[in-house]
């Protein structure tokens, strides 16, 4: 029950935050004069016809409270609005890139914690030896390379020999697992490392640090002292009390990259939201603007409230009240 409780509250917050962040949107860009937001919304080749048309359409003549209200009712119900910039719904737009961007991230997300926990949790346990030294060399050049010189690099050094020599499985642009999840991994498998390369390097050097600091504690050397085993004593008792803040961090990674992966679906031709959001401030696409906005706040809420369960699991002094 208190689980329960503790999930619904916790909902019920994400709920509030979304809420705020569509009032936000709407009276930032709805609270000024009727033809400027007309325009707007129309786009910038609109005619005059098409204006009126949106002003009739969207009552941009009503009260601004009424028209909030109207606002509010289309996302309960699951509108988002529509662009007269590219003439279809920003719902049909969300169901259209949102694959390639959830297939992006989750595969991404979990490619760097495998390699990264693992990494950083061997050199942890050797550190200052041979495996350590190497891996902080390569931890300073993931580091320091940007995201769109590892999927040029990737692109050259992988992707371009393959092909010219009749190995077609990994390919560009974006294929759904509808099509075959053999295929649909070949598409994504670089896209996977380009955007799991830096995060990798930050979550080894992140578990490593934090490791290296359980292991010292007392507790750790009175379980030792005990007689259990140094693997117990690593994964039972300091790997758990060490992945804490890297549940934290990815917190704020996951529920960040909905507009970040923007770079590694540009290089690899995949579409996607974050390509299209982009699009939508060139285009000055006010409908596509909003709608992300708050997509993108969902998207954040939802991942906090998974690694705040996660979190209450790893650390025992957290309580699910």
């Amino acid at each position: 029950m208190a689980i329960i409780g503790y999930l619904i509250r916790r909902i019920l917050t994400g709920a509030v935050v979304v809420w705020l962040v569509a009032t936000l949107a709407f009276f930032l860009f709805f609270a000024r004069p009727v033809i400027t937001v007309a325009r707007q919304l129309a786009g910038r080749a609109a005619t005059p016809q098409v204006i009126n048309e949106v002003i009739s359409n969207l009552g941009l003549n009503q009260p601004i409270m009424t028209q909030y209200w109207h606002f509010l009712d289309g996302l309960l119900h699951g509108n988002l609005g529509y662009s007269y910039f590219t003439q279809e719904s920003v719902d049909t737009m969300v169901k259209q890139d949102l694959p390639p961007t959830l297939s992006l991230v989750v595969g991404g997300v979990v490619l760097w914690l495998i390699v990264g926990l693992s990494v950083g949790i061997i050199s942890a346990t050797r550190a200052r030896g041979p495996f350590d030294r190497v891996a902080n060399v390569l931890v300073l050049i993931g580091l320091s390379m940007p995201t769109f010189v590892i999927g040029e690099f990737l692109i050259l050094v992988i992707f371009v020999p393959l092909n010219q020599h009749g190995f077609t499985w990994i390919d560009t642009g974006y294929s759904g697992p509808s099509q075959g999840l053999v295929k649909w991994a070949g598409h994504m498998l670089l896209p996977w490392i380009t955007l799991a390369a830096v995060q990798c390097a930050i979550y080894t050097r992140l578990t490593r640090g934090q490791l290296l600091d359980t292991l010292s504690e007392d507790y750790i050397r009175t379980a030792r002292a005990k007689g259990l085993s140094e693997r117990r004593v690593v994964f039972r008792h300091g790997v758990r009390a060490a992945l804490t803040p890297v549940v934290s961090q990815l917190g704020v990674d996951v529920g960040t990259l909905l507009g970040g992966v923007v770079i590694t679906e540009y290089v690899f031709g995949l579409g996607g939201l974050g390509q299209v959001s982009v699009q939508a401030v060139f285009q000055d696409n006010l409908p596509v603007i909003i709608g992300f906005v708050i997509l993108a706040a969902l998207f954040v809420v939802v991942a906090n409230i998974v690694v705040d369960f996660l979190y209450a699991s790893l650390d025992p002094r957290v309580r699910i009240t």
